[in-house]
């Protein structure tokens, strides 16, 4: 290990999940994760991960073994655990037709058949994904959105799994404590996408991240991982300073050269917009932190009478996709935590090589005033 990494990277975080560095790339999920950033982050010496929750069993079994062979390091795969408000009910024919009828001017404006809008097929089973990953058993396995039954973590544990819980309030890491995982993110409404929360409201669960680490350090006695607003290695240093074991860095990886986002999301990543983002459910139906764009501002004054989630994410799929494909972002879900401008385009490797770098910098600096 080098001289830079040597006063910080070692530690329970680090132990448990054999890493060098506690450095957690975020899952990103709709296509934005791939295996080549996953794969560099963990042969970087943290831990790659790959947001799996829109993959049939069967592309997940085929993920882990893609994992595998560009990696000899650990990895972790990522999967939303379903809130009971979301099951997979269709809706009668009359609500269909008025969330179709909201999307309407949208559609017409970018030149695209209504019978897009028809019901879109179900979702993967969480059941059957998460017993195909067991099976496939990565090295670890992340949940967001809630606390998996007993039976998933008892497999886990039998299997040698390594099991990671992600809490927006102190509340929520203790559940996940109880629940018997090895390790929390302490997820801050800094963060970009979509919000995690599982005990209550969202509206009641947003706590800034470097309020949100310091009190899930002193409720739990597992490892705690700091994520949201941490882009840089200032950002890390603080987190580890205010009690985290590591930290969980989503935006800063996604504007990596090696992300699954497209040209047109990492140019906004990196451009002056992303000084400003907002929590909106016009993409997906659920809460989601993104850079603001026409069709977020447009759909503010409907957001109560949207379609659930994940039912209306499938409906603006086909917005979503036309306008990625020709140019347009003011169409296109640009997921974005707080700390995006302080991003710049860089390969994973190199990004990851300057945030510990710029952590060992930070710890050593002496505080103003010192002498």
């Amino acid at each position: 290990m080098t001289d830079g990494k040597r006063s910080w990277a070692g530690g329970r975080l680090t132990g448990l999940l054999d890493l060098e560095v506690p450095i957690v790339q975020g899952p990103f999920g709709g296509g934005l994760s791939s295996v080549a950033l996953a794969s560099a982050v963990s042969e970087g010496g943290g831990l790659g991960s790959y947001g799996a929750h829109l993959l049939t069993p069967d592309g997940i079994g085929g993920l882990v073994g893609e994992l595998r062979k560009a990696t000899a390091r650990p990895f972790a795969v990522n999967l939303w655990v379903p809130h009971p408000d979301e099951a997979a009910v269709p809706p009668d024919r009359d609500r269909m037709a008025r969330y179709t009828a909201l999307l309407r001017p949208w559609f017409e404006e970018l030149g695209l058949p209504m019978d897009q809008l028809e019901e879109p097929p179900p979702a993967p089973h969480f059941a059957e994904q998460i017993d195909a990953l067991l099976a496939a058993g990565p090295p670890v396995i992340s949940f967001v959105m809630g606390v998996p039954e007993a039976r998933v973590l008892d497999e886990a544990r039998r299997r040698g799994i390594r099991t990671v819980g992600t809490a927006t309030t102190v509340d929520e890491a203790l559940a996940i404590e109880a629940a018997g995982m090895d390790a929390v993110v302490a997820s801050g409404s800094d963060a970009g996408g979509h919000r995690g929360s599982f005990l209550r409201p969202v509206n009641e669960s947003l706590v800034g991240t470097f309020s949100l680490v310091p009190q899930v350090a002193r409720a739990v006695s597992i490892p705690v991982i700091a994520a949201g607003g941490i882009a840089d290695g200032r950002g890390v240093a603080a987190a580890l300073t205010l009690g985290a074991d590591g930290v969980q860095i989503g935006t800063g990886f996604l504007a990596t050269d090696e992300s699954g986002a497209s040209a047109l999301h990492r140019a906004a990543l990196h451009g002056p917009d992303a000084r400003t983002t907002v929590l909106t459910r016009a993409f997906s139906g659920r809460l989601a932190r993104a850079i603001p764009n026409r069709f977020t501002r447009e759909a503010l004054a409907y957001e109560d009478r949207l379609a659930p989630y994940p039912l209306q994410y499938a409906l603006t799929r086909p917005l979503r996709t036309a306008a990625a494909a020709r140019g347009l972002a003011d169409y296109v879900n640009l997921w974005s935590g707080q700390a995006a401008a302080l991003t710049r385009p860089l390969s994973a490797r190199a990004y990851l090589g300057e945030l510990i770098a710029d952590t060992g910098s930070a710890l050593r600096r002496p505080a103003p005033g010192d002498v």
